[in-house]
């Protein structure tokens, strides 16, 4: 069975999101570097677990760590809470150096919640519930009560959640490659948070993970569905989005903050992504502010 990279698309900066997924919403083969948690709200739940498929009953939580494979079946009258994050969100906590790595915790933690006390499970699934109503919200401050949520359920799987019993499973070499896989895009997406607001090119970011740029390109191309300077553009975008929906600047040092050389080229760009220009869109998301407010 072959597995594709799922790139989650998320608001804004803060990489978290909630879907209300029903039985009838398959989802193909595929593995990412966000954690992913799934709570069966009514109905069973059908999934695929790397090679396996689980029944998850209604009640029931699952915990997919970064790089896990995993598919949903058809699962007719069923529905489920869905949650994703990029471990990311929490470098900026300070953690005590004898603390265990949220990407290793993930990774030795029982993901089945069956398998957890009672008691547990009955607390971890009201916070999931919790997270999600908050989620859901628009009020000013609600953005805390979502972090607040998320960093409780944080401690609840550091604190209460049972190991694995074999914490060094064998991975078979399907497995090992999709890991590996993932690691390197997550070095060139690193790269491309850090550095898109210069100039980059291909031959550039090939020799950070020490591929050719005609490998890399292949490379990319496979893994993501896209070029990478399709990847990059869209990525410029984005930021520019942001700084236009946050921040009152001339053009010019929007232009030169999302990455590009000069505004001609920005607009160019945007308007033929958007279709529309940065200022026209600017304009229009200070006109929702003002219907809000």
């Amino acid at each position: 069975m072959s597995y594709y990279l799922e790139m989650p698309k998320f608001n804004q900066s803060f990489a978290f999101r909630t879907l209300l997924n029903d039985g009838m919403t398959i989802v193909y083969p595929h593995f990412h570097k966000e954690v992913e948690i799934i709570y069966a709200l009514r109905g069973c739940v059908n999934i695929g677990v790397k090679e396996n498929i689980l029944a998850l009953k209604e009640g029931e939580s699952y915990i997919f760590p970064s790089g896990e494979p995993h598919y949903f079946l058809a699962s007719p009258d069923s529905e489920r809470y869905v949650f994703q994050f990029d471990l990311k969100i929490f470098d900026k906590w300070p953690v005590d150096n004898g603390q265990q790595r949220l990407v290793e915790l993930f990774e030795s933690c029982e993901p089945h919640s069956r398998i957890w006390p009672a008691n547990l499970q009955k607390d971890f699934n009201q916070l999931l519930i919790l997270l999600y109503e908050a989620s859901q919200k628009s009020n000013p401050g609600n953005f805390f009560q979502v972090v607040g949520y998320l960093n409780l359920l944080i401690s609840k799987i550091y604190l209460e959640l049972p190991q694995k019993k074999s914490l060094k499973p064998t991975l078979r070499p399907a497995e090992m490659k999709y890991k590996e896989t993932l690691d390197l895009l997550n070095t060139i997406f690193d790269y491309i948070e850090n550095h898109y607001d210069q100039p980059l090119t291909l031959e550039q970011i090939a020799s950070k993970v020490g591929f050719s740029p005609h490998y890399f390109s292949k490379f990319f191309k496979k893994n993501t569905g896209q070029t990478f300077m399709q990847f990059l553009t869209e990525y410029r975008i984005k930021q520019a989005k942001f700084i236009l929906s946050t921040e009152k600047l001339p053009m010019t040092e929007v232009a030169e903050r999302a990455g590009f050389l000069c505004v001609k080229t920005f607009h160019h760009v945007f308007k033929s992504e958007v279709g529309i220009s940065p200022l026209k869109y600017q304009k229009s998301i200070q006109r929702e502010i003002a219907k809000k407010d």
